[in-house]
């Protein structure tokens, strides 16, 4: 079973396309800028150019490309947006026209002069085309693919606070890492993640799962990591960061940050306190993440602590016996292998080939 993997974050995009029967260490991958930051590079230069912006598509991550339409506005140039492609910048589409943004409908964006960009955070035809230029045979079985949502939060709530009531309600239903992976029953209010799945415009079993999850399951297929009962899994991603107590896959503990409000010396403070079962949800959130979470009873003594994401390295030296992990000798993507096992977890006939991908990496 074909199974093509793409693991999108705030700075970039990873991509894996796996077929059983070879070494994985063979498959086809690439890492690339984040669809985020391909729109900000576009706006930016509509903004040099003075030009008018006028946006359409899906709704999509914002971060990067949500701040170069702040300087955009700010430049006292004009923007438009359609409605799916506003709520990139928020789902309440009055406080985007508060933002100077004109909404209009889809067809009139298309007879509007300017410079027009596509928002969507999953662009199949692009991926595909770069494998088939290297001869890839780009027919797949399945699609695997990850975006961080903080889900459509009602009017007068928080976005990060909807954000973690939807992780502690997922895990009360299902404590396993693996229930944040869907197939066909992508909640209605997680916008981004339904927009990304209707972007899979092929005919295959196409499955969502939130990116840090995604890094966590991909890091068991680190030998240390996987022989290990008890392991604390932390990802350092760009824009967020996701420390996470599992036993075996079952989570005991989490707790959710923003990255760049955190200094090295406070993510490994976090790491300790959480095992500790000192870490509040409101201490957390309260400096600006999202909070923590307690399934099991703490303290926690992992067997070991593993680290991935791409600002692992500001971490790692103040974390005591932290290992770098390197999934299938790969840390960049570290969240594909785990999109592998959600879609196993999801799509049946997968099972086999992923559990033969867990053996490879602990023969």
């Amino acid at each position: 079973m074909r199974i093509l993997a793409i693991d999108i974050g705030t700075g970039t995009q990873d991509v894996l396309l796996f077929e059983p029967g070879g070494p994985v260490e063979n498959s086809p991958k690439f890492v690339v800028p984040s669809p985020t930051r391909v729109a900000e590079q576009r706006i930016r230069e509509a903004t040099a150019a003075r030009d008018a912006l006028v946006l359409t598509g899906v709704t999509a991550g914002g971060g990067p490309c949500h701040w170069a339409l702040g300087d955009h506005l700010a430049a006292g140039l004009a923007a438009y947006a359609t409605p799916d492609a506003a709520r990139t910048f928020n789902d309440d589409l009055a406080e985007v026209e508060a933002q100077g943004v004109v909404i209009v409908s889809d067809d009139e964006a298309t007879r509007l002069d300017g410079t027009h960009v596509t928002m969507r955070d999953l662009d199949l035809a692009t991926i595909f085309a770069a494998l088939a230029a290297f001869g890839v045979d780009t027919r797949v079985d399945g699609i695997a693919v990850g975006v961080l949502d903080h889900g459509a939060a009602p009017p007068g709530v928080s976005d990060r606070v909807f954000r973690f009531e939807h992780i502690a309600r997922t895990l009360a239903a299902d404590p396993d890492v693996r229930a944040f992976a869907y197939l066909a029953d992508v909640p209605a209010y997680l916008t981004r993640a339904r927009a990304v799945v209707g972007c899979a415009d092929v005919d295959v079993p196409a499955v969502f799962m939130d990116t840090g999850p995604a890094a966590a399951l991909g890091a068991l297929h680190d030998l240390p990591v996987a022989i290990e009962p008890s392991r604390f899994v932390l990802n350092t991603g760009n824009m967020h960061s996701l420390g996470i107590v599992l036993d075996g896959t079952r989570v005991s503990a989490l707790f959710e940050h923003h990255t760049g409000q955190l200094t090295p010396a406070q993510l490994a403070a976090s790491v300790d306190e959480l095992c500790a079962g000192t870490l509040t949800a409101a201490a957390v959130f309260e400096s600006s993440g999202h909070g923590a979470l307690y399934l099991d009873t703490p303290p926690f003594a992992p067997g070991i602590v593993a680290v991935t994401g791409p600002r692992r390295g500001n971490v790692l030296p103040l974390l005591r016996g932290a290992r770098a992990v390197a999934p299938h000798g790969d840390m960049m993507i570290s969240g594909c292998f785990g999109l592998l096992d959600a879609f196993a977890y999801r799509v049946p006939a997968a099972r086999d080939a992923i559990a033969e991908l867990h053996r490879e990496a602990a023969p």
